[in-house]
């Protein structure tokens, strides 16, 4: 009997499960009572200072900048809410204070605080009173025993002074046959989604029957080659940094379409652009079977060069560990740069001399690194090997190499040395170590999150000569790296696929 084969066995068990699992949700949720439950979340979290130590430096007016102690100011907003199945009392607060909950701000400084709430929920406002414990005092906030009944919330805006944004912020209390909790949502003011122990495990069994399902599906093996396949060659040019990934994926692809050669040459960005324009230049007509990736978007006076956004990539400063220095502001970076700090000891270092290792022109990581972080180029080169000035007016030493690897190795082998390179090539090196930036560190989650203002990134472009044929070699290769099976190489060497959600938010 064909129908009892091992899929249809699954896919009607799984089905059977699906509805099992709907009507055990629905008893549950209706017969089983729930704990007490408070819910908290920050909302907000924002400089109206200065905030010089996270380099977003501000602009204010009017009190925001007459008022006393608003150098590092900031805004909190603080959402509390019943997310439970049952109301809360005043009594149902554990306390033996006079107020209900306590706010803490992690080295902060409350200045002041406004209590908002919805406006079918006047009822609240009478308890923030002092005499019901509503106060604060240094970086504690001190919160009635407010009574909420199940989907009442109020917010208290937080004007705070003396630290950073995104330093810890912990509610403190409890509730008899209750609980405290931390929560998030989708957007600021979306119900907190509340799912059960017994929803959780109902969940995780049908999760488990579809991937045995999938499991079994794939084992079989027969199913035809990718969509879109082409044969020929195709040469990739350009960025260093990029290239181990576009190795990874034109490895791929010759695996799964048969009849296609990938050569990946990594010249540098600048170089790969020159050579894809002088090969385009150079036909009469159609594009060439040629594609440069660049860190970067392409020089001007290049129409011809079509531009397609790849991913978000992270670079990071990288020093040599005999220089115990951990973090720099993008001014000393500068400085740097510039020939002005010619002794790491200048900066709090050790008495070493200051060596800078770079990259060439045709690099795309030094480009980044000009455009993004120093805002100008970098001086005159003053050394071939890194070690000996060819120029013996140079204030510090600086040579330049072909690529990544080489940098790396120089600036771990040199004292002193200091150096630029893609984070996720960098992070793995011996005998170096990375640099955060005005105290934000190079993290490719945290620029993911949007916790992160870390200069030091750019979008990894392909650029192709005019529009490739829909069913070229270079089409179909360019259509497998942005949106096929190239996603998860992208991701698994550290950066951010443009064709992503998040990734069509950061690559814009």
């Amino acid at each position: 009997m064909e129908w009892l084969s091992a899929e249809n066995i699954v896919a009607v068990g799984t089905a059977v499960a699906g509805i099992v699992a709907s009507a055990g949700i629905f008893w549950y949720e209706r017969r089983v009572p729930r704990r007490k439950r408070i819910g908290y979340r920050v909302q907000m979290d924002n400089p109206i200072g200065d905030d010089v130590r996270s380099g977003r430096i501000g602009r204010r007016l009017g009190l925001f900048d007459e008022a006393p102690d608003m150098a590092d100011a900031t805004l909190v907003l603080l959402r509390i809410e019943n997310d439970g199945s049952q109301g809360i009392g005043r009594d149902d607060y554990t306390s033996p204070e006079l107020h209900g909950l306590t706010a803490v701000f992690s080295d902060r400084t409350i200045r002041g605080v406004s209590v908002t709430q919805p406006t079918d929920s006047d009822h609240l406002m009478p308890h923030f009173t002092p005499e019901r414990g509503f106060g604060y005092s240094g970086n504690t906030l001190r919160i009635p025993r407010v009574p909420l009944n199940a989907g009442d919330h109020f917010k208290l805006l937080v004007l705070l002074s003396g630290g950073d944004v995104g330093r810890e912020i912990r509610l403190i209390g409890g509730l008899h046959d209750g609980e405290l909790h931390t929560n998030r949502s989708a957007t600021p003011d979306d119900a907190t989604p509340l799912f059960s122990r017994a929803s959780r495990l109902i969940t995780i069994m049908l999760t488990l029957s579809v991937v045995t399902l999938a499991t079994i599906v794939v084992a079989r093996d027969d199913s035809p080659p990718p969509m879109g396949c082409a044969k020929g060659s195709l040469r990739v040019y350009g960025s260093t940094a990029f290239a181990p990934v576009m190795a990874d994926a034109a490895e791929k692809y010759e695996k799964d379409c048969e009849g296609a050669s990938i050569h990946v040459d990594a010249r540098g960005s600048t170089a790969g652009i020159r050579d894809l324009n002088s090969a385009g230049a150079g036909r009469k007509k159609g594009s060439p079977s040629v594609m440069t990736l660049s860190d970067g978007p392409k020089p001007a006076g290049m129409p011809e060069l079509k531009e397609n956004r790849v991913a978000l990539v992270v670079f990071a400063l990288v020093v040599n560990d005999g220089v115990r220095l951990t973090d720099l502001s993008s001014a000393d970076v500068r400085r740097l740069y510039r020939g002005g700090i010619t002794n790491w000891k200048q900066l709090g270092g050790p008495d070493l001399p200051v060596v800078l290792v770079s990259r060439d022109a045709n690099s795309g990581t030094r480009q980044v690194f000009q455009r993004r972080v120093l805002g100008r180029g970098e001086i005159a080169d003053s050394s071939v090997d890194c070690v000996h000035k060819d120029d013996p007016t140079a204030k510090v030493i600086r040579c330049e190499l072909d690529s990544t690897e080489q940098v790396l190795s120089e600036v771990a082998r040199l004292k002193g040395a200091v150096g630029y390179a893609e984070l996720n090539v960098a992070a793995d090196a011996k005998g170096l170590h990375v640099l955060s930036l005005d105290g934000d560190a190079p993290s490719v989650e945290a620029i993911e999150r949007g916790s992160s203002a870390y200069p030091y990134r750019e979008i990894e472009y392909a650029y192709t000569y005019g529009q490739p044929a829909a069913d070229s070699l270079a089409s179909s290769f360019l259509s497998y790296v942005l949106k096929g099976n190239g996603e998860d190489v992208i991701r698994s060497y550290g950066h951010v696929p443009c064709y992503t959600p998040v990734g069509m938010k950061l690559c814009a």
